[in-house]
């Protein structure tokens, strides 16, 4: 039976919305596409996530990865309150789950400058049991050690547990561990999947 509910953060109850990111600073199109690649959809953002190494470091990783977008680069990272956008359904949803008796947690690969700089844009979190975000343990999904690390910090079992999440390997990770998962592509989806589990 069903008892806890783990919600993935970036797309399940807030937008990664770095296209409008990017457009912020004024830049559009193929710029804008190379600046993507080269930050947000490259090979290096993820290192945000881990909270191993500092934002100024990641930064100069990225202007050495693509120099010719140098000073694009350092505008884009100057200011990270923007790249996220919370849902406008994403209380509601907690809430409803918890007045019918289940916890609420997270567990998202989440870097500490934009839970801090976007802070506006996590209202849903007051309302969760707990969570974890990778930054804060120096692992990130699909790494089967956060969700163990989350089951024991909060004394889950996981086969009362189900994990959702916008990333099919990320959920995979989790049933390996017995945990349930549904696959998000939109709030009004994994909120039909998750009551046939209910």
């Amino acid at each position: 039976m069903i008892k806890n509910v783990i919600f993935d953060i970036g797309n399940v109850l807030l937008d990664f919305c770095w296209k409008d990111h990017i457009a912020r600073f004024g830049f559009q199109g193929e710029k804008a596409d190379r600046i993507a690649q080269a930050m947000m959809l490259g090979p290096i953002w993820p290192k945000l996530d881990l909270g191993l190494e500092s934002d100024e470091d990641i930064l100069e990783q990225f202007v050495a990865h693509t120099p010719e977008l140098e000073q694009e680069i350092r505008l884009v990272f100057s200011d990270l309150s923007t790249i996220v956008r919370e849902y406008e359904g994403s209380v509601d949803w907690i809430e409803s789950l918890k007045a019918r008796g289940y916890h609420t947690y997270y567990l998202s690969n989440y870097g500490e400058r934009i839970r801090r700089e976007a802070s506006k844009e996590l209202s849903f979190l007051s309302h969760m049991d707990g969570g974890i975000m990778s930054y804060t343990v120096h692992l990130a999904k699909p790494d089967p050690a956060i969700y163990q690390t989350l089951l024991d910090r909060y004394g889950l079992k996981a086969e009362e547990c189900v994990f959702l999440d916008d990333t099919v390997r990320n959920v995979e990770a989790a049933q390996a561990l017995g945990i349930a998962g549904i696959v998000v592509t939109s709030q009004e989806q994994a909120k039909k999947e998750l009551e046939t589990l209910l």
